[in-house]
């Protein structure tokens, strides 16, 4: 197929590094290098403002690059605060999400992306216990090239 994800369907960026550029830009200091709490708050409240404004027309399919249950399971992790169960009942997504671990041959720690790839490992398992966890089905990306990864989510969600 061959397909290009903007060219057909949504694609909701990631709010992380939304907030992280904004928040460069203003000088602010919900940055997950100085207030994670802050950090998380600000994606737990920016998710459900996308899912609501994402665009719905002339699409198939809108993706999110990380959303609310990906925030929403980062709080619980850090320092027991359990708010994932609320959230993940009044805010649904497609009952398939697919999550692609972290390859060491194409992660790159930049300025908006800090954390080591060991965190990001951590992150990924911690995941891919919790979607499952709240009644999604996940499907694992393979490692290949990006047009057939793109392929390959577009194929299996068309099969369901």
């Amino acid at each position: 197929m061959g397909v290009e994800w903007k060219s057909r369907d949504a694609v909701i960026e990631e709010p992380g590094r939304r907030i992280v550029q904004e928040q460069t830009r203003t000088g602010g200091q919900a940055l997950p290098w100085l207030d994670m709490t802050a950090f998380l708050r600000g994606a737990i409240d920016l998710a459900p403002d996308n899912h609501a404004n994402a665009p719905r027309s002339n699409t198939q399919w809108v993706f999110f690059d990380r959303g609310l249950i990906d925030a929403a399971a980062a709080p619980q992790a850090l320092d027991g605060t359990t708010i994932l169960d609320t959230i993940a009942q009044s805010h649904r997504y497609h009952s398939r999400i697919f999550l692609a671990p972290p390859w060491p041959e194409i992660y790159v720690q930049d300025e908006e992306r800090r954390h080591s790839m060991d965190e990001a490992r951590a992150e990924f398992e911690r995941l891919q216990r919790t979607y499952p966890a709240l009644g999604y089905a996940v499907s694992r990306l393979p490692k290949i090239r990006v047009a057939q990864r793109a392929d390959f989510v577009l194929d299996t969600l068309a099969s369901r």
